[in-house]
């Protein structure tokens, strides 16, 4: 049987891009009044070790790794002082482990996947990410490491805030949200943070940071909005005045019943129709209904109107790219406007050129437990090198509990939790990592849907 969390010694691992403020965390982790007794385990690019010298006096023990990136050496030196330290569990209660700035924290991560005594004896808390927002843009494009330590974190600290303006700082952020949309976020001055903020958080207890953030498992999608219109058969118009960009993409979709199962598959359809090639319509051009991915140009200035022919009376679901607000848009008939009788608005996925990338998947229903495995079977073959993170909760059909899973790049590691009871069960997952394709994804895991 795996311990339980509680039984097992935390770990947090502590890592960011050469210069970022690390050691300066470090010293504050270690004079910090939080009650806990931490071993350190340094690591650095190097034959000669300074960080140790940089570190503060302190009773914890601190163990300095210096014969070479920590993340080449994980298998061996990682685990071997893991397993030292064990042996002297009633000298601390926490393991903080200090990477190097050339690191990937992936394989220090995996350590705690591959070593059955690791699992045992050790939890991974949180991976903890310290980012120089003053010179981060120097290395976010060209440096696979400082794009790999963003997206693994749980924990960004997006430090030195004192020298870059606040617009910048939204800037960044936006950026690292684009990557990472799992992570929380906080900003900083010379490191200093709240500990109870990046110690024993549960970055990999799903439940835990559901608590923290009750959006934060919401999948991002490709629009910002929908309405649900009962609509008559006739001609429509969809009118737009001038807005924020030169387009918006928008999808019109027939729901075949009133029911939340049907507004889930159009939702689904919806994201799979934005994932196909747009076709431009200039305005007096026709919207079609179904799956049609329309691209809206409109007048450099004044309205821009788009009829619209409804065949058949029924309801409909209409997905914007942007929200209607935004051009001060609107679905009319007769110069009368329709308002929708319900609005949902979600989390955007906007477009970015960067490879790195956020995936969240929500769907209901139960799954069927021979599809799942080949799905997570193939998917870990074929694109585990890509997936730096994931994790999730799943309904199995026939299974009173719920299975949670997580995993590093091709490691997976999935168990019964505690009975569905009265929740309502459901399926959520999310996926980091370079490549992703959402649509593949979404498409993929709903075939294994009972």
């Amino acid at each position: 049987m795996m311990p339980r969390a509680e039984e097992r010694v935390p770990v947090t691992v502590l890592t960011g891009f050469l210069g970022s403020g690390k050691t300066t965390l470090l010293n504050r982790i270690l004079t910090e009044n939080h009650g806990k007794k931490i071993a350190v385990i340094e690591n650095e690019f190097g034959e000669v070790g300074i960080d140790n010298d940089l570190v503060i006096g302190a009773e914890e023990e601190i163990f300095e790794m210096n014969n070479g990136c920590i993340c080449c050496t994980v298998r061996g030196d990682l685990i071997r002082i893991l397993g030292h330290l064990m042996k002297r569990r009633d000298k601390f209660d926490y393991i903080m482990i200090e990477t190097t700035g050339m690191a990937d924290p992936g394989p220090v991560a995996q350590t705690f996947y591959v070593d059955d005594e690791m699992q045992r004896n050790l939890t991974l808390d949180a991976i903890v990410t310290v980012v120089d927002a003053k010179h981060i843009w120097e290395h976010i494009d060209d440096s696979d490491e400082a794009k790999e330590q963003v997206a693994f974190a749980d924990v960004i600290l997006l430090n030195k805030i004192d020298l870059v303006t606040p617009e910048d700082l939204d800037k960044l952020e936006a950026r690292l949200k684009s990557m990472n949309s799992l992570a929380k976020i906080y900003r900083t001055q010379d490191a200093a943070v709240d500990m109870d903020k990046i110690l024993n958080v549960g970055g990999f207890n799903l439940d835990r940071a559901l608590d923290m953030d009750p959006r934060f498992m919401e999948p991002e999608y490709p629009f910002e909005w929908s309405g649900l219109y009962a609509l008559q058969a006739g001609t429509y118009e969809w009118v737009m005045g001038e807005g924020p960009d030169p387009s918006m993409d928008l999808v019109l979709l027939p729901l075949s019943s009133t029911g939340l199962a049907a507004r889930d598959a159009t939702l689904m359809d919806a994201v799979l129709t934005f994932s196909d090639d747009e076709s431009p319509l200039n305005p007096e051009e026709t919207i079609r209904t179904g799956k049609q991915h329309h691209q809206l140009l409109l007048n450099a200035s004044g309205q821009s109107v788009f009829p619209c022919v409804i065949e058949q009376a029924g309801l409909y679901m209409l997905f914007t790219e942007h929200h209607p607000n935004e051009f001060d848009a609107s679905l009319r008939m007769m110069g009368t406007q329709i308002d929708p009788q319900e609005t949902r608005e979600y989390k955007p996925d906007h477009e970015h050129d960067e490879a790195v990338t956020s995936v969240g998947i929500t769907l209901p229903g139960d799954l069927n437990l021979d599809k799942l495995n080949q799905w997570l079977s193939q998917l870990l073959r074929t694109k585990g090198q890509d997936i730096f993170r994931m994790k999730g909760v799943l309904s199995v059909k026939g299974w009173e509990e719920r299975f949670v899973f997580q995993g590093v790049h091709m490691l997976f590691d999935g168990r019964p939790d505690r009975p569905w009871g009265s929740t309502l069960r459901h399926n959520k997952m999310i996926f980091i990592g370079r490549n992703l394709d959402r649509a593949a994804l979404e498409g993929s895991f709903q075939q294994c849907l009972v």
